[in-house]
């Protein structure tokens, strides 16, 4: 599948980039929505911006973040037809070695520690019934993720509840995850994953300290991700990069600087990379063309110039910019990764 999206090609990106494809993943035009949902073997479809006209299919999910330039979806693919269905308030799909899983929790009084308890309950509860226990990724939305004061900061609070929410937290097994903030005013999270009949393996940063090691200062439950993670081999899936941002040890860097911000943020991902390529030599060994990128920026009038500096990037990775609240406030922008 090819397209032009901002008269950059569009191509999708082939998991494993040798032997048969088992998963692929691309950003194709909005237009292509209702095709690909056509098409047996779509696992799911994002879409992004502007709510546009719903579908039933349960493959379908719209995360209502701009995008910079053309409407985009992103499309993933398996090797071969999917089954798919709603059940216990979860849309899901799957091939025979991999499930994804979409929720959706209405927060009450703006309380989202207990809709991130409900959300993160229902999936453990849905993952022990379904026969892929294995949680690989994860991605969290929620509107204004920065606001509020001290432990009373929104993420930190959704952090809390989703702690609460896990039927067990082991930290060698934890998934790699995004949580982004929306600007919609809609206090509604939105959470989807990856899971596999198979564990995967979770892997840190060695230019940062592990999130769920981080000190008090960041809020009363430590943020529970996995800086990346190898999903088992018979998945087809490729290294799962975590959302990445201008951190080393545990500090935010570059206050006030997008350049600075970017380039730091770039150089956690290739350090990912190069952990992964130690565990699996078969991965190329910069981010390119079997690389597909989600760049989240907190200000609206930065995201052309983030557009334009990804654009030149060596290798050409596939990417899309959106407009979303990094989890803390100094942060500029974000960027998590599929790389192959």
């Amino acid at each position: 599948m090819s397209s032009t999206i901002d008269n950059v090609p569009a191509v999708e990106v082939a998991f494993p980039s040798s032997g048969p494809a088992l998963f692929s993943a691309c950003y194709a035009p909005a237009a292509q929505r209702d095709a690909a949902l056509a098409d047996p073997r779509t696992l799911a479809v994002f879409g992004f911006g502007a709510r546009r006209a719903g579908s039933e299919d349960p493959r379908w999910l719209q995360i209502p973040l701009a995008v910079h330039g053309p409407d985009q979806i992103e499309i993933w693919r398996g090797a071969g037809p999917v089954q798919h269905g709603s059940s216990e308030g979860v849309c899901w799909s799957h091939t025979d070695s991999v499930l994804f899983g979409a929720i959706e929790i209405s927060e009450v009084d703006g309380d989202i520690a207990t809709a991130a308890a409900v959300a993160y309950e229902r999936m453990s509860g849905f993952l022990t019934r379904c026969g892929f226990p294995h949680l690989l990724r994860t991605w969290n939305y929620l509107d204004a993720v920065t606001e509020g004061e001290g432990d009373q900061e929104r993420y930190r609070r959704f952090c809390v509840g989703r702690v609460q929410g896990l039927r067990a937290l082991d930290e060698a097994a934890l998934p790699a995850a995004t949580c982004i903030g929306r600007f919609d005013g809609d206090r509604r999270l939105q959470v989807y994953w990856l899971a596999a009949r198979e564990p995967g393996l979770p892997l840190e940063n060695p230019r940062q300290v592990s999130a769920f090691r981080y000190p008090r200062q960041y809020g009363p439950q430590s943020p529970s991700f996995a800086r990346a993670l190898l999903p088992p081999p018979a998945t087809g899936l490729p290294l799962l990069q975590s959302g990445t941002a201008a951190i080393v040890g545990h500090a935010s860097q570059h206050a006030g600087s997008l350049q600075e911000q970017l380039g730091e943020t770039l150089t956690n991902l290739q350090s990912l990379v190069d952990t992964a390529r130690r565990q699996r030599p078969s991965l190329a060994p910069t981010l390119g063309a079997t690389s597909l990128l989600k760049v989240y920026v907190r200000r609206a009038e930065d995201m052309p110039a983030i557009a334009a500096q990804m654009r030149a990037l060596p290798g050409a990775p596939a990417f899309v910019v959106l407009h979303a609240e990094v989890c803390r406030a100094e942060l500029l922008v974000e960027i998590e990764g599929l790389h192959g």
